[in-house]
This record gives structure tokens, C-alpha cells and sequence, in this order.
């Protein structure tokens, strides 16, 4: 959508908001370290606030005030989640804030925002028992007869073990190259947001799966095995150093794990859960166990602790619920 498209009427004025988008972005780009979604999110957010003020006349950074963001809010919050309008009041924010620090604009009209207070969620997670039988389940799959080949399995068994060994994100475990394993310690070396990277644990049956994928399934996948099963294409330059592979041998894809994690949670029985639940998990099971949490802070690449505190209170509800369960006078 051009500036024209946008802001009906634009003059020289209007013409240099896009020449501001495009500063931002490139702020953006240059010091918050934001991944490619993040950034798309956030321009996107700004450019539609913008857009909705234009069409209410509003069309210079300058005469942008407190009262039009808070009309702003008001039209967007009938069609969007408190979560959306977390996010956008957010980036609103944040635009406006680089706006008056630039010189773009003489006040900050959105610096009164009050970000929508977000219901707390407590997240899903298996019980220690379930999460053991998914892994078991799975691994036992690898030598039954089913329409994936050996190969594919493994690498199924060696993704389940690692997302819940580790708890890192989906994200983080597409990432992973066989650089970054270090079995002589048993840890790997995970890149995540902001392009931070950190060191994680893992354990035995981690290991063991990583090293049948290693030495037995990945050979095959790299070399042409294809099913036909999935569609995640190989990007050049990629396949030699990718820990875990597709089908048709490039760097597995998001999508493709989240399939895998469904399947075998409603294979095994236990509740439908994706990657990010195995990620919820291993939290709580690491708290229950007695690990410090700043340690499972420092182990997730949480930036704040109170994001890893959810997990405590997921611990204090399943110990109620196991409570009330087995106490003869709860």
C-alpha cells in the first residue's frame, strides 16, 4: 500500500511519514535486535494506526495527540484480543518514543498508553509420567512399522527428547546446527531471541536419541531419502550443517515439528500439546525437582524472571490439585 493509498490527500508532509517509517525500521533493525516476525509486527502495527488517524483527518506526525491514540485504541479493541491490542499499544509506543527522541516530533503523544492488562494464563504442561510416556511411546515407535521411514523416526524421537530435555523454543531447535551439540558434556549451544545465545543441558536420553539420529538417520536423509511425506523445501548452502533435517533433506522447518509433537502427544495418549507445552513442562518438572529459578531463568533465555515465575504457580496448582486428590481431609 503506497503513501498515497494511505493518507488520502498527502502532501510533502504526509510523503515524509514513509521516509519515518523507513528510519524506524531501520532503528528497529539496528538496535533492538528483533526478529524478522517481530519487526514485520510492529511496522505493520504502526503503519495501520497511522493509516486509521489519516482517515480521521489526522494527517501529520506533529498534530498527533494523547486523545487520537486513545480513539485509535477505542476503534481497534472492538475487533481485536487484549492480547492484539497489547502488542499494538506497544509498538504505537515505541514508534512515537523514537519520534521524540529523533526530533520527528515536538511531544510523545503516546507516551500516556496504557497497555490492556492481559488476563494470566497459566500454561498447559504434562505431568512428569505423561511427558515420560510420550518420549517412551515414541521412542519404541522406531522400530515399528508405519508409513515413516527408520530415518524419519529417529529424527522424530531426537526432536521430542531435545524440546523436552532442553525447553527450548521451536524456533531455537530448528536453529540448532551438529556444531553446537557438545556430547562430551552434554550440552548444546542455542541461539535465541535477539540472537543471544546460551548454553542448556541435557540428559542421557537426550544423548542417546541425538546420537541415533546422528549416526544413523541423518546419513539417510542427507543422501535423498524422501517419502514425500512433508514439504519443507532445503535452502542451499544449509543441509551440511543443519542438525535436524526434512524429508527432502534442508533444514526442517517450524511447521513440520509442531506435527510431530501433536501426533505423538495424541499417539502416546496424553493431552493434543505442541513444542511450546514440552517447553512449559520442562520448566515446571525442573521446579518441582529443586532447581534454583534463576538457573531454569538462565536455562529457557528468559530476559525477565518474572516470565519464568509462571512456572511456580503451575507447580502450586498441580500440588493443590494432587492434594486434594490424595489427602483424606483436603
Amino acid at each position: 500500500m503506497g503513501v498515497d493509498d494511505r493518507f488520502p490527500g498527502a502532501d510533502s508532509d504526509e510523503h515524509a511519514i514513509e521516509d519515518h517509517l523507513n528510519a524506524y525500521a531501520t532503528f528497529l533493525k539496528a538496535n533492538k535486535g528483533l526478529s524478522a516476525n517481530t519487526l514485520k509486527a510492529y511496522l505493520t502495527d504502526v503503519d495501520e494506526c497511522l493509516h486509521i488517524l489519516a482517515l480521521r483527518g489526522v494527517n501529520d506526525l506533529r498534530e498527533i495527540a494523547p486523545d487520537d491514540l486513545r480513539g485509535w485504541m477505542a476503534h481497534e479493541s472492538r475487533t481485536h484480543a487484549r492480547s492484539s491490542m497489547a502488542r499494538k499499544v506497544v509498538a504505537v509506543r515505541s514508534f512515537f518514543s523514537w519520534a521524540y527522541d529523533h526530533g520527528v516530533t515536538a511531544t510523545d503523544p503516546a507516551a500516556a498508553l496504557a497497555t490492556p492488562k492481559i488476563p494470566a494464563v497459566l500454561p498447559t504442561v504434562l505431568t512428569e509420567a505423561q511427558a515420560a510416556r510420550m518420549m517412551d511411546d515414541a521412542e519404541a515407535e522406531t522400530d515399528a512399522e508405519d508409513d515413516r521411514p527408520t530415518a524419519i523416526r529417529l529424527r522424530d524421537v531426537a526432536m521430542l527428547e531435545t524440546l523436552y530435555a532442553t525447553g527450548i523454543r521451536v524456533a531455537e531447535l530448528v536453529g540448532l546446527d551438529v556444531g553446537d551439540v557438545d556430547f562430551s558434556n552434554r550440552t548444546m549451544r542455542v541461539t535465541g531471541k535477539g540472537n543471544k545465545q546460551r548454553v542448556v543441558p541435557f540428559g542421557a536420553p537426550a544423548a542417546r536419541a541425538l546420537i541415533r539420529w546422528i549416526e544413523k538417520g541423518r546419513p539417510q536423509v542427507l543422501h535423498g531419502s524422501d517419502d514425500g511425506a512433508h514439504t519443507d523445501e532445503p535452502r542451499a548452502g544449509d543441509t551440511p550443517t543443519a542438525l535436524f533435517l526434512g524429508v527432502r533433506g534442508g533444514r526442517i522447518n517450524q511447521r513440520v515439528v509442531r506435527e510431530v509433537v501433536h501426533r505423538e502427544s495424541r499417539r502416546a495418549g496424553v493431552p493434543d500439546i505442541g513444542p511450546h507445552a514440552l517447553r512449559h513442562s520442562a520448566a515446571t518438572h525442573l521446579l518441582d525437582g529443586g532447581a534454583d529459578l534463576r538457573e531454569v531463568q538462565e536455562m529457557l533465555g528468559h530476559a525477565s524472571l518474572k516470565t519464568t515465575q509462571r512456572y511456580t504457580h503451575v507447580s502450586i496448582e498441580q500440588l493443590k490439585a494432587r492434594y486434594i486428590q490424595a489427602f483424606p481431609r483436603a
